[in-house]
């Protein structure tokens, strides 16, 4: 029984189900250009396969899983940020923040993170700059970082490193994803609520409907067609026009 009351159950499964079909797509078949899309290194393909001992073609079926991994967690992002446009008072933009919440009272400017690690200093200076500069435009709004798996349940002042500088605005937050749920709906434990029914309506929606359970991909194979020597065969991929490798 759908419990909810901040969202509506329809709304919710076209959510989850949105996800499971980003999933599914995932699994189509890997060909070579799709593998190689951001060309791949021939080195570390030597050094995985001298330090793991390990033949090429499963090394090559070892990234491929790591795309697929990297596709379905790039899907669970959008999970989150696209759940709010079924939420009362937000929007989510097709450009720019991730979530803008607005009851008339309040207006906040999100940047949503799936994890609170998986920001370096770089990007982390640049998402405060643009929250200052956003602040400086609105100074009556606030923005927040938001992090479904935070270190804690948390509401807080970000304190960032901005050029080497300790920095902080207390329009400028770093929150956890159950107190930004609290907030904007006014659900104390609607976070939970969410992680409750998850795998239920994931259990239904999976037994209406067919996904693809298996790929064949033929990367293996397409290499091979360039030569027979796999090393070889990704060395002309990436080092076509450097000097030397024509002789490959």
């Amino acid at each position: 029984m759908f419990k909810m009351k901040f969202i509506k159950e329809e709304d919710f499964k076209e959510n989850v189900y949105n996800t499971l079909q980003k999933y599914n797509e995932s699994l189509k078949g890997v060909d070579l250009n799709k593998f190689n899309k951001n060309i791949i290194d021939p080195i570390k393909l030597c050094f995985d396969k001298g330090f793991y001992n390990k033949r090429f073609e499963e090394i090559i079926k070892i990234e491929i899983n790591r795309q697929h991994d990297k596709t379905n967690t790039n899907a669970i992002g959008y999970f989150h940020q696209f759940m709010f446009k079924y939420i009362n008072n937000c929007e989510v933009p097709k450009n720019g923040w991730d979530v803008i919440f607005n009851n008339g009272k309040k207006k906040i400017y999100v940047e949503m993170k799936n994890k609170h690690n998986t920001m370096n200093s770089s990007s982390a200076q640049k998402t405060y700059i643009g929250m200052q500069n956003q602040i400086l435009k609105t100074p009556k709004d606030y923005c927040y970082l938001v992090e479904v798996i935070a270190k804690k349940s948390q509401n807080e002042i970000w304190h960032a490193l901005v050029n080497k500088k300790q920095v902080k605005h207390e329009h400028i937050r770093r929150v956890s994803i159950d107190r930004f749920y609290q907030e904007v709906t006014g659900v104390k434990n609607a976070f939970f609520q969410i992680c409750q029914q998850l795998p239920i309506t994931i259990e239904e929606i999976v037994s209406e409907n067919s996904f693809q359970s298996s790929s064949s991909d033929t990367v293996i194979k397409e290499i091979k067609k360039i030569s027979p020597n796999i090393l070889a065969a990704f060395y002309k991929l990436s080092f076509d026009t450097y000097i030397g490798f024509n002789a490959l």
